[in-house]
């Protein structure tokens, strides 16, 4: 991922340009040390939109430790019911 110092955010332009070409946020740097993260609008809904299928994920998970499951056929048959 691209990492900038501070100092470059002065030109929006092309920082603004950057979000928008990268696919990865951009760190910027303060001194040496790691101050702060930037990204696009696309990149941060894609960002959230994956946190909440791990998310998903992890709740199925637990359903299936806790043996709150059932079969794909009798699954099938409810939706058949349900139209």
């Amino acid at each position: 991922p691209p990492i900038l110092p501070i100092k470059e955010l002065k030109n929006t332009a092309k920082i603004s340009e950057l979000c928008r070409t990268t696919d990865a946020p951009i760190f910027i740097t303060k001194n040496g040390y790691g101050d702060m993260v930037i990204m696009s609008i696309a990149c941060y809904e894609e960002t959230l939109a994956k946190l909440d299928t791990y998310a998903k994920l992890e709740a199925a998970e637990a359903q299936i430790v806790q043996g709150r499951v059932i079969d794909a056929t009798s699954s099938l048959e409810k939706a058949e019911l349900a139209k």
